[in-house]
């Protein structure tokens, strides 16, 4: 009689608990491996609230020269970029290494994750976990605290759900972005920086309201790399504001569904690409 089913959670194929615990021990050996270093995880730590703090401290400067950007206030772009970089530093810590995946591509390394009885993706997410990316992570939620003390929100339940879910939903936009994105190693000989153009890209401009873009650039990363929904569109519909570009008011509303599109054609660029992949041949 044939073993349990495969099944596929989150995209990943495993083949029962145990597969799971196997996905389990590898974080658990990254975790402590640096945790065991601890002076060393402590600066890295620093480091990556200083990156945060310097990345608001571009948002502050602005605002020492206009009052408003794109018609919202300090506190207002402060809330944007609390939700923008809280999805960013969450979907970084959890799949931000797998745009090294040119680098495996390149060198053979990936045959070896091909030859496990895992799934390759699976073990290319587990196959690192930087618990120094939290540092960037509570900077931006500490930020986003702040604005939210700031700003006049008119509270409800479905905002508070909206608010709560903004940050999971947009880390699962960023992570799919990763993955398909770093899936073109699968085609380019290094693929790095096509990748880091829509990742860091995507994160930069997710932390400033569309409003201050142009045509085709909120059009791009909002309906074909959808990082609009990560903070702009949810923040709107937390201030109660309309669109000024004349997007329906329910896209604001729409984090969730299209944080399961896009993980669900990542993953389709993916496969496309393992499909194609024929191994360096030493």
């Amino acid at each position: 009689m044939a073993d349990t089913a495969d099944r596929v959670v989150g995209g990943l194929r495993t083949d029962g608990p145990t597969v799971l615990a196997a996905y389990g021990a590898l974080v658990r050996s990254r975790v402590a491996a640096q945790a065991s270093y601890r002076t060393s995880f402590v600066v890295d730590i620093a480091a990556q609230v200083l990156i945060g703090l310097v990345e608001f401290a571009e948002v502050y400067v602005v605002f020492t020269q206009v009052s408003d950007l794109g018609g919202f206030s300090f506190a207002e772009v402060s809330l944007i970029f609390g939700l923008a970089t809280a999805a960013f530093g969450l979907a970084d810590l959890v799949v931000g290494h797998v745009d090294r995946l040119p680098f495996y591509v390149r060198t053979g390394q990936l045959d070896a994750f091909l030859l496990r009885p895992l799934s390759a993706l699976g073990q290319l997410v587990t196959s690192d976990f930087s618990l120094r990316r939290l540092g960037r992570v509570a900077f931006s939620l500490l930020v986003l605290v702040i604005a939210l003390a700031a700003v006049d929100i008119n509270w409800t339940p479905a905002r508070v759900a909206l608010l709560l879910s903004t940050p999971i939903a947009g880390a699962i936009i960023f992570s799919a972005v990763f993955v398909a994105t770093s899936a073109v190693g699968f085609w380019l000989v290094d693929g790095t920086e096509f990748a880091n153009a829509f990742t860091y890209g995507g994160n930069y401009l997710s932390s400033f309201p569309f409003t201050v873009f142009g045509s085709i650039v909120r059009r791009t990363f909002t309906f074909v790399i959808p990082v609009a929904f990560v903070a702009y569109l949810p923040a709107l519909a937390l201030l109660g504001r309309d669109d000024r570009m004349g997007m329906p008011a329910w896209l604001s509303w729409s984090a969730g569904p299209v944080a399961l599109v896009a993980w669900l054609v990542a993953l389709l660029v993916w496969r496309t690409g393992l499909r194609h992949y024929t191994g360096t041949g030493s």
